[in-house]
């Protein structure tokens, strides 16, 4: 499923105009994508979570080369389903 089905789907079950429905999804998601930039959790209850996970340094290997190159530290964004949203799923 597409951002553009979805605005299809919202708009037919809520009888809003797509353009409206697109803004707020867009608006949403950005809501998120600044909330996760700033080290802030996103929380849904009955959804999940949007957090931010922490990877620690490593060491890989680039086989072509036969190198080792060290991969720093970094953060990155994560979405951990809800135990309802899990069970509705299954």
């Amino acid at each position: 499923m597409t951002k553009a089905d979805i605005v299809n789907e919202i708009a037919k079950n809520t009888g809003i105009d797509k353009a409206s429905v697109l803004a707020t999804v867009e608006a949403f998601m950005e809501t998120i994508k600044e909330s996760l930039a700033n080290s802030e959790n996103v929380y849904l209850r009955g959804f999940g979570s949007f957090v931010i996970k922490e990877r620690a340094e490593k060491t890989a290997r680039n086989i072509s080369k036969n190198t080792t190159i060290i991969i720093p530290a970094h953060k990155i964004p994560a979405f951990k389903p809800a135990k309802t949203f899990v069970s509705t799923v299954k």
